[in-house]
């Protein structure tokens, strides 16, 4: 069954914390602050007074988990990790929502991850001739069977050598009885960020939004191909590989990320307001108010505002109660899923030329409603600027777009797309305006990001995809009969 996409999704957000007489609860807070990474699934686990693992996780938003008092009263312990997923690798099933959790002779490990592996097939073919047996589906687990099967004595050492075998983008948690690990991939793809509590304890988490809301001030960014161990000594930084170079996801920066988080030095939301006047200057179109898609979007609206020098309205309004919009059958009913997210503010925009601002275009969908809900609405005129290039290649490093069949701009031109949407004009942003707009100024191509989306030029080999494999399954590839609404005690 093919995937039908409506929007962008990024696969998922990790947070973790090392002596901490609070750990669940600041685990829980950490998590909601990450929720916009994943809203079909969260779990925590917890490491107990006497070392063993225990944890809860269930399908749902994080409060749908953890929506009864002992759900996390029951997890007691002062260390812990948490996860919350949208899957790109691996089905909805319950088996799949992290952390995953493994009971060793020895000791038990707990294993969070966001990313996506590009060569996790071939791997885990191999690691299934040898004889290991796989819990779940999900590309995460890989690593867990690589680290038993290394000759090393120490964990850290297996650990380090496992990392170098596994390819793509990555972001790890991984907790023991002795130390929290975390590690990020040799093209840093995905952000983490470590913090500290007034306590001493420390933090790890996707964005720095979420250290903000446990307390915690920041200590740095993880780099590209780092190990850092946390343990009751202090923090440590090691290097697992030197073959290293910046390539962080820009869409982090064009629509994943907080506005309020800061990633590799550079806030999310002065950047989004830098593309909103970089693709204002590019193309300054003429209109009478600017109005931005809520709610990703506002920041490079307000940024085409003061470009254009006309006022930035609230000519849409987001339902922020709507249920998120799942793939329809029909066009009808993913009109009507739109129509339940926003609503046009007839008022604001009738008899006005409509500057719309978007962060960008995947299927087309929305645009075409909103543009034809702003005309309804009594708009003159609807000229769409999305604050970022074309979007025309898969993504595979964790974004679900793994087809370019998916993507209009892959299929049509800008006039056709624009067409198709019914604008009166259509606008992106350029790539150079793009890498500009960021600003990471790093010393490495595109300035640290990957835009390969944009460009098709991959910063690493692909590995499984380029071999022939079958690329790893979607969620909605996948169709399992679960008792799965029911969140599980691992």
């Amino acid at each position: 069954m093919a995937t039908e996409l409506k929007s962008l999704n990024e696969e998922c957000g990790v947070f973790g914390v090392w002596n901490d007489d609070q750990a669940a609860q600041r685990t829980y807070f950490g998590l909601h602050s990450l929720q916009h990474r994943g809203q079909e699934g969260a779990g925590i686990v917890v490491k107990t007074d006497e070392d063993r693992l225990i944890g809860h996780k269930g399908l749902g938003l994080l409060a749908d988990v953890f929506d009864r008092p002992e759900s996390i009263d029951e997890l007691q312990g002062r260390s812990a990790i948490g996860h919350v997923r949208y899957g790109t690798a691996g089905s909805r099933g319950i088996e799949n929502i992290q952390p995953l959790l493994f009971h060793y002779l020895k000791e038990d490990v707990a294993l969070a991850h966001n990313g996506n592996l590009t060569n996790a097939v071939s791997m885990r073919e191999k690691l299934e001739a040898d004889g290991a047996i796989f819990q779940s589906n999900s590309d995460t687990e890989v690593l867990m069977h690589l680290i038993q099967r290394q000759p090393q004595a120490q964990f850290v050492d297996r650990l380090k050598a496992s990392l170098r075998q596994i390819k793509g983008g990555f972001a790890y948690l991984i907790l023991t009885k002795d130390a929290l690990y975390a590690a990020l991939d040799p093209n840093g793809f995905r952000p983490l960020v470590v913090g500290q509590l007034e306590s001493g304890s420390y933090i790890v988490a996707s964005e720095t939004c979420a250290l903000d809301v446990v307390g915690a001030k920041f200590v740095r960014d993880v780099q590209p191909g780092e190990l850092i161990q946390i343990d009751d000594s202090g923090y440590h930084v090691m290097q697992y590989t030197t073959e290293t170079q910046l390539a962080i996801c820009s869409m982090e920066y064009i629509y994943f990320a907080r506005p309020d988080s800061d990633i590799y030095g550079v806030n999310v939301h002065m950047a989004r307001q830098e593309m909103g006047r970089q693709v204002a200057l590019e193309n300054p179109i003429d209109a009478d108010i600017v109005v931005g898609v809520p709610n990703s979007s506002l920041s490079a609206a307000s940024g085409v505002a003061q470009q254009l020098g006309v006022p930035d309205e609230m000519g849409l309004i987001k339902n922020q109660y709507s249920s998120r919009t799942f793939i329809q059958p029909t066009q009808e009913l993913r009109e009507q899923g739109v129509k339940m997210k926003l609503s046009a503010v007839r008022a604001v925009v009738a008899g006005k030329k409509v500057a719309l601002v978007d962060d960008s275009i995947v299927r087309g969908t929305t645009s075409q409603y909103i543009v034809r809900m702003l005309k309804a609405a009594g708009a003159k005129e609807v000229h769409l600027l999305i604050a970022s290039p074309p979007l025309k290649y898969p993504c595979f490093y964790g974004i679900d777009i793994e087809h370019t069949r998916e993507l209009m701009a892959a299929n049509y031109t800008v006039e056709e797309m624009r067409d198709q949407i019914g604008a009166d004009s259509l606008h992106f942003l350029s790539l150079p305006g793009l890498i500009k707009a960021i600003g990471l100024k790093q010393d490495a191509p595109n300035e640290g990001l990957c835009v390969a989306y944009f460009s098709g030029d991959y910063p690493t080999a692909l590995y499984d995809y380029e071999a022939g494999f079958e690329a790893p399954k979607t969620a909605d590839d996948h169709v399992l009969a679960a008792s799965a609404n029911q969140p599980t005690t691992i």
